[in-house]
């Protein structure tokens, strides 16, 4: 398979605008989170055993599944967490590892916000690279973008690594602190250094 990269990082550290600006310099990205998005939509393959499992009150009048009431629930509740895990953590995992064999660029980006949480996807990577900022910039960015509280920020933060712990882990950092320039300065950097290894890796008789 195509040399790969682990992408992951706490909620609000940046994870997305990090991808998008690989995406930018022509790196394939393959995000966990958007092939979830995609797999619980009315018709996709993980949709119908979430109504079996979940019932009609998480869903919406217009038939589509309620996200916000799932989240909810599932942060709240570690058997339904599981529960919808059991679901779509196989057809994602699956996804994913199509998505690299097809993949035909230098390397290629997982996106998975849980990366080091639970591991499935490590076999598949050589390089883990961390998004990382202050935990208070997580919560300050979190709550701007979306309805969620601070306590409920918090709730979600305590269910991922420490910051602390997912720097030991790292291969590779990028702090996003100071800005989308700062950012794509980092980026242009580790991207130079990733077409470096995988064409090294290639090269291996």
């Amino acid at each position: 398979m195509v040399y790969c990269i682990g992408l992951t990082g706490g909620i609000g550290c940046g994870k997305t605008t990090v991808a998008q600006c690989f995406a930018d310099l022509g790196v394939t990205i393959i995000d966990t989170d958007t092939i979830s998005h995609a797999l619980t939509q009315p018709g996709a393959a993980g949709f119908p055993e979430i109504a079996r499992e979940f019932g009609a009150g998480f869903f919406l009048p217009d038939g589509n599944l309620d996200r916000a009431k799932l989240r909810t629930q599932i942060f709240s509740d570690a058997a339904a967490k599981s529960k919808l895990e059991a679901i779509l953590h196989p057809l994602i995992y699956t996804q994913v590892v199509n998505a690299l064999h097809a993949c035909h660029a230098p390397y290629a980006i997982i996106v998975v916000p849980l990366l080091l949480e639970t591991r499935n996807y490590l076999p598949l990577i050589q390089r883990r690279l961390v998004v990382d900022c202050s935990e208070a910039t997580q919560v300050a960015r979190t709550t701007a973008r979306s309805q969620l509280s601070e306590q409920a920020v918090h709730a979600i933060m305590a269910q991922q690594l420490p910051r602390q712990e997912r720097l030991r882990q790292a291969d590779d950092v990028i702090r996003n602190e100071q800005g989308l320039e700062a950012l794509r300065a980092q980026v242009a950097a580790l991207h130079l250094d990733y077409l470096a290894r995988a064409h090294a890796t290639v090269a291996k008789p």
